[in-house]
């Protein structure tokens, strides 16, 4: 039996949620649970004020249902700004699947997560994630016409890491020129940690314009295949914040820039395509402006993600969504430059602006 509990009238079981300072400013936040199937899941919509919440699902073996919270209240709140950041009409949500990617994944467990999808009468579009794939919003399709990130062959996108990645080097180069003087990073020491799709595109877009590269990833077999492919440099997980190096690009999990890692950081710049990267937005911020690395905020230059599979809702066109992406250089300049000549960080900047489109939506 499809059960949804919307946390809103829950009264059991979520003890803290509504306290919770990621949840301030959330419109809806539902849980899916579907016991034949093993389903586990976790809607949060933030904000519709510019259009339905469009993100992805994200399978995680999350260690407790709070971390899975945490999250995906996270995630729905940057995917808000995102949107917004990027001048597209969407609104921001996110959704979680706690379990195992590798072994609990099943057709019938989507088509089941679709249904949870499509009771949200279009307020909410989903796609893929980390830990979920083309495949799985497949099926997801069976259930929901609320989906994007689907195969070419059903007039969606495929696989949006290429666009992603293009969003992330376009914010790159544009935090060289603000930084160096000059965009190209030929000759800079750049060091990408976590190749997955995402990465691997971004290894080779740095290795064509003549970056010096350097590679880590807790898959030992993506490591190798940049080390044989662009002859990248392969670092172990523990030292990747001890390189002396020009540019960090965290492409993996959120929250490693905290306190202890930054102060390890010998870079000048961080820019990377993972989302949430700072562990506190205005303490570690501030802690990056104060040793003067300059941080392209994760949520516009990875945007290419969300770029690529909006682009689906109009017909998609890789030439279109990959020339929208370029348009992240100039949005990372105007952001770069607004927090030099107000002196705040350059999260502060980019927030500043993004609410600044919503608010203007709203009245």
């Amino acid at each position: 039996m499809l059960e949804i509990k919307d946390i809103k009238e829950t009264k059991t079981g979520i003890e803290g949620v509504m306290s919770h300072p990621s949840f301030a400013g959330h419109e809806q936040v539902v849980f899916c649970y579907d016991k034949v199937t093993g389903l586990k899941a976790i809607i949060a919509i933030h904000d519709t004020t510019l259009g339905p919440a469009l993100g992805g699902t994200r399978m995680w073996n999350y260690a407790t249902e709070s971390e899975a919270i945490n999250d995906v209240l996270r995630l729905s709140r940057g995917m808000t700004y995102k949107a917004a950041i990027s001048g597209l009409k969407l609104g921001g949500g996110k959704a979680v699947i706690i379990g195992d990617a590798k072994t609990q994944k099943s057709p019938q467990l989507f088509r089941k997560y679709g249904q949870f999808v499509e009771s949200l009468g279009g307020r909410y579009i989903t796609a893929e994630d980390v830990g979920t794939s083309t495949s799985d919003m497949v099926s997801v399709r069976e259930s929901t016409k609320h989906v994007t990130g689907l195969p070419e062959s059903m007039g969606g996108g495929g696989d949006p890491s290429p666009v992603t990645a293009f969003g992330v080097f376009m914010g790159m180069k544009a935090s060289a020129l603000e930084f160096w003087g000059s965009d190209s990073v030929k000759g800079k020491k750049v060091m990408v940690q976590g190749v997955g799709h995402v990465g691997q595109n971004l290894v080779r877009m740095l290795t064509e314009e003549g970056a010096i590269v350097l590679v880590s990833d807790i898959n030992k077999e993506s490591v190798d295949a940049m080390v044989k492919q662009y002859g990248a440099t392969s670092i172990a997980a523990e030292n990747v914040y001890d390189q002396e190096i020009d540019i960090y690009a965290p492409c993996a999990l959120g929250a490693t820039l905290n306190t202890e890692n930054i102060n390890r950081l010998g870079c000048s710049v961080v820019a990377g395509a993972a989302n949430n990267q700072l562990a506190e937005e205005v303490q570690h911020g501030q802690q990056l402006k104060e040793k003067g690395i300059l941080w392209a905020p994760d949520f516009l230059i990875n945007a290419g993600g969300l770029i690529n599979v909006y682009s689906e809702l109009h017909g998609y066109n890789r030439e279109v969504a990959m020339e929208q992406a370029r348009k992240i250089y100039d949005t990372t300049l105007e952001i770069l430059r607004k927090a030099k000549k107000e002196d705040i960080t350059t999260i502060a900047a980019a927030k500043m602006i993004a609410e600044e489109r919503i608010l203007a939506a709203r009245q």
